[in-house]
């Protein structure tokens, strides 16, 4: 079973090293052969594309993809119209989500042939969260809230940055969604899956904080509110 694990990244010159060379590390540590590990460099204008390129020249199975639009979202879509991987998914490069969770990921997919979505969720009953600003889970608390009340949402999660897909569900899936570059369109892509009945597993994980974070948690947050009304509007005339 091939994995292709997608590293979203703007202007992270100074985490990118470090977090591909443990992917890496880990990968060849858990017999893990067939996995790909692909980043995608969305407008970066710091010393990103260098280093990317130094570490596709240390590892045969690392590519570097560069576009110029900025937004998880839109990297994200970019890495699945070139996939050729049964499996793929993204993750953060800072390793907030427990990289021991890739192996867990791997096995529920081949445990289950009909799986369709692994979602991480960090409020999981089984979750760990270590480190995190009381402030940011009261505000994640409340998005969670908000799309259960508006979508009737089933899974304890939305927004943990850890999501792997089977590549034909991935592929239906976006091609419904909106043109949303952010991080809102795995929300959504989370969001339809739900509505077609897929079939989703939630995969609770150990999340640790990263204090040096570059996510503007207002900021997100009222795009995220302008986005629910959008996405609820569109749900409706889609019926």
């Amino acid at each position: 079973m091939k994995i292709n694990i997608v590293f979203p990244v703007l202007d992270e010159e100074l985490r990118l090293e470090k977090g591909i060379v443990t992917v890496m590390d880990y990968l060849r540590k858990n017999g893990m052969n067939q996995t790909i590990v692909t980043i995608v460099d969305n407008g970066s204008t710091d010393g990103t594309a260098a280093v990317s390129r130094k570490l596709c020249r240390r590892y045969s199975n690392l590519s570097y993809i560069r576009i110029a639009k900025k937004g998880v979202g839109i990297a994200f879509k970019t890495a699945v119209m070139q996939n050729e991987c049964e499996i793929i998914g993204y993750m953060d490069i800072d390793l907030s989500t427990d990289i021991r969770m890739l192996k867990k990921m791997e096995a529920a997919f081949d445990r289950d042939k009909t799986l369709d979505m692994v979602n991480a969720s960090r409020y999981h009953r089984k979750s760990k969260l270590v480190g995190r600003k009381w402030y940011r889970n009261l505000v994640s608390y409340c998005l969670v809230f908000i799309l259960k009340l508006v979508f009737h949402m089933r899974a304890t999660d939305a927004i943990c940055g850890f999501k792997f897909f089977r590549k034909e569900c991935i592929e239906e899936l976006l091609a419904q969604a909106s043109d949303e570059n952010g991080w809102f369109l795995l929300i959504e892509v989370l969001l339809r899956a739900e509505r077609a009945g897929k079939h989703i597993a939630e995969l609770p994980v150990t999340w640790v904080y990263e204090e040096h974070t570059k996510v503007k948690i207002w900021k997100v947050t009222k795009n995220y509110i302008r986005q629910i009304r959008r996405l609820a509007k569109t749900f409706r005339q889609e019926g």
